[in-house]
């Protein structure tokens, strides 16, 4: 029980760094929180990612409704 506790802890700690870390990195955060959730030592490979050059990625929309042009693709 004490190893799916401590799993636990490092997946939400590990998931709250990456968006730290993934948003001074200039990375999607939504994505990188995900990844770091799942396997939490990750986050280690995010730091030591260089920082992206450019705007900060836009968020993809949730479905085809969405879409500026309306309807499917």
């Amino acid at each position: 029980m004490k190893w799916i506790v401590l799993w636990g802890l490092c997946a939400v700690t590990g998931a709250a760094l990456a968006g730290v870390f993934a948003g001074t990195k200039n990375r999607d955060v939504s994505f990188w929180m995900a990844w770091c959730f799942l396997f939490p030592p990750l986050i280690v490979w995010l730091m030591l990612m260089p920082k992206n050059a450019g705007p900060r990625p836009k968020p993809r929309p949730l479905d085809d409704f969405d879409n500026p042009r309306g309807g499917l693709l």
